[in-house]
């Protein structure tokens, strides 16, 4: 973890924390979910001549990849629906650093140090503190922590997946923009199948609004992927899980408007 990989993970966490505050003030989950989906893919799609092409050794992962984060974006969406996002963010988040660790040692041969592991439990327990603190006062929303965990096992999956993956890959431009292109086609493909003829009346008030949060999304990916060429996986997760502090942040805004 050299300080230039810190401050790239750092500046994802704080994107990361802004597309999904972004996410969550679009009311109508299916269209801002669509919209960052999709202008995720046209992100990629217009990344593709300026970057080398994948090696043969990428696209299982790849693959594999794009269909954990389809199902993240899903979860996620549950998350946001059945839960606030001050609970439902730190929760998603911050389960799973300790997975991707367990993960990353089993099929990366990645075991931490003293200093890794405890930069690790540190940082969980420090989630799971902001998650406990989130419900204070409250009666615990089960089905909406359920979905939180889920999301968060959906997001330690495809960490280690995409960080096998772009290694393969030899380019890291490469694999997020490919990545994009693939996992962008599923869910505008979903809400236009849902919309039929009102498409346009759904996406037209958030257009802007979405394609930033696309923007802030491919940026904020793109950073963790150079990371991972370049230092283990769980420290990365751990540290990028600071953009608990930056969501929590965007949650108290977005309620401040509601």
């Amino acid at each position: 973890m050299t300080p230039l990989v810190t401050a790239a993970v750092l500046l994802a966490a704080v994107t990361h924390a802004s597309w999904n505050a972004i996410a969550h003030r679009i009311t109508d989950k299916l269209t801002g979910f669509a919209l960052i989906s999709g202008g995720g893919l046209l992100i990629g799609l217009a990344l593709t001549p300026f970057a080398a092409f994948p090696a043969a050794e990428a696209w299982p992962y790849l693959f594999f990849s794009a269909a954990v984060h389809i199902a993240y974006y899903a979860l996620l969406m549950r998350s946001f629906q059945l839960g606030d996002f001050g609970q439902a963010y730190p929760i998603a988040r911050g389960s799973a650093p300790l997975v991707v660790t367990v993960l990353a040692a089993v099929f990366a041969h990645e075991v931490p140090d003293g200093w890794a592991a405890a930069g690790v439990a540190v940082s969980c327990a420090g989630l799971t503190g902001v998650a406990l603190w989130g419900l204070r006062g409250r009666r615990p929303d089960w089905a909406a922590i359920g979905a939180a965990l889920a999301t968060g096992l959906t997001i330690a999956a495809y960490t280690v997946l995409d960080g096998l993956g772009v290694r393969a890959a030899g380019s890291p431009l490469g694999y997020i923009a490919w990545l994009m292109a693939v996992q962008g086609t599923v869910l505008p493909l979903y809400a236009i199948s849902r919309w039929r003829g009102r498409t346009l009346r759904k996406l037209r008030p958030y257009a802007g609004l979405g394609l930033l949060g696309a923007a802030l999304s491919v940026a904020a990916y793109a950073l963790v992927l150079w990371a991972q060429t370049r230092a283990a996986l769980a420290p990365i997760a751990a540290l990028r899980e600071s953009s608990v502090k930056s969501g929590s942040r965007g949650n108290c805004l977005t309620a401040q408007h509601a």
